[in-house]
């Protein structure tokens, strides 16, 4: 499993951040990302609906001049979901972007102590941006007297999307901080079991 797409003399295991990973769920996020990469799929299918019903609005508009009211709001919905998504899914591949120009010039041990603490550091930060989206989540959930009250658009459909895509990334936050202590644990395991042979 190379991370590294230029390695001159055959794949460098050693070399983990340096590229976007090997395309599939790294073995370090568990059963967690196995269903995070699953589920990603359909995410991924939210992108594809998305540009159906736009061609559908393109059609429903200049062929028949009937245009819609709901297509271009929900659209955003869809295309949001997905992005939302993907850095859930980019951290179960173990794919986000890095800056690696001290990683890649330490050793192995230290490369290997880096990763626990770079995902633990993730963990917490993750865990700080979910309660920042349960603020979020609460003033559009509920109205200041404390009766549920979904947050609208403000269109003439007025879809409560802004308040599912706030308790959307609420959720994925929670889970973005598991899946970060999965891998923690796991780098750790890993590290250590190769300390001890």
């Amino acid at each position: 499993m190379s991370r590294d797409p230029i390695a001159v003399n055959g794949p460098d295991r050693d070399l983990s951040a340096t590229s976007e990973g090997t395309g599939d769920t790294v073995p370090e996020a568990g059963a967690l990302g196995r269903g995070i990469e699953w589920i990603g799929y359909l995410f991924a299918a939210a992108i594809v609906a998305s540009a159906a019903i736009l061609l559908f609005e393109i059609f429903m508009r200049y062929v028949l001049d009937s245009p819609t009211n709901w297509v271009h709001e929900t659209s955003i919905f869809l295309c949001a979901i997905a992005f939302i998504y993907g850095g859930l899914f980019c951290a179960a591949r173990d794919s986000h972007i890095r800056v690696v120009l001290i990683y890649d010039v330490l050793g192995r041990r230290v490369r290997a102590a880096l990763d626990v603490l770079i995902y633990v550091i993730s963990a917490i930060s993750a865990a700080f941006f979910a309660w920042a989206s349960w603020l979020m989540v609460k003033t559009s959930f509920w109205n200041p007297s404390g009766a549920f009250h979904m947050e609208g658009t403000g269109s003439a459909w007025n879809p409560p999307t802004p308040a599912l895509l706030k308790g959307f990334l609420l959720i994925v936050m929670i889970v973005l901080a598991i899946q970060f202590l999965v891998l923690a644990v796991n780098h750790a395991r890993r590290r250590g079991s190769r300390q001890d042979a």
